[in-house]
Formats: C-alpha cells, structure tokens, sequence
C-alpha cells in the first residue's frame, strides 16, 4: 500500500531476486515515459523503493502522483493496461 508522508507517495516493492526486481524496474520506466510523470526511486538487491512527488506542482501530491501509482500497482500485479497497444 502506497503511503503518504511529507507531501509524498511512497512505497517499497520486494522481490526474489535482483533480476526480477530489475525487470519491474524497466516496466515502471516504460509506464512513466508514456505518463511523462518519473519516480524517486533506489533499488538494492531484492527490494525497490519509490517515492512520488510533483516537483513543478511545489513538490507535493498530485493526481499525476496517484496515476502513476495505480500504474505501478499494476505493473507489479503484471495487470498494466499501459503495455497492450
């Protein structure tokens, strides 16, 4: 569950393996390339961290942030509707 704190979304993803966490990575990086919306995030080994902010909004929560974060909920259930063409 995404969860606000300091004008932000946040939520940590954890994973099998470095591999799989990485490859979330690379759909994450397609959604928000298509949203033209980008994440804080860091990743070290199994476990991906992202934070989501407006920064030209005054760095707070937008419904940008929320869009993107139901995407990225969906790209971890493997259900993103952003992939099919």
């Amino acid at each position: 569950m995404w969860k606000e704190e300091n004008d932000q979304l946040k939520r940590s993803f954890q994973f099998t393996n470095f591999v799989e966490a990485f490859g979330f990575m690379t759909k994450v990086a397609l959604v928000a390339e298509k949203l033209n919306h980008h994440p804080n995030w860091s990743n070290v080994y199994n476990k991906v961290d992202i934070t989501l902010c407006t920064h030209d909004e005054g760095n707070t929560i937008t419904e940008k942030d929320r869009k993107l974060a139901n995407e990225i909920d969906k790209a971890f259930a493997g259900k993103s509707s952003l992939f099919q063409r």
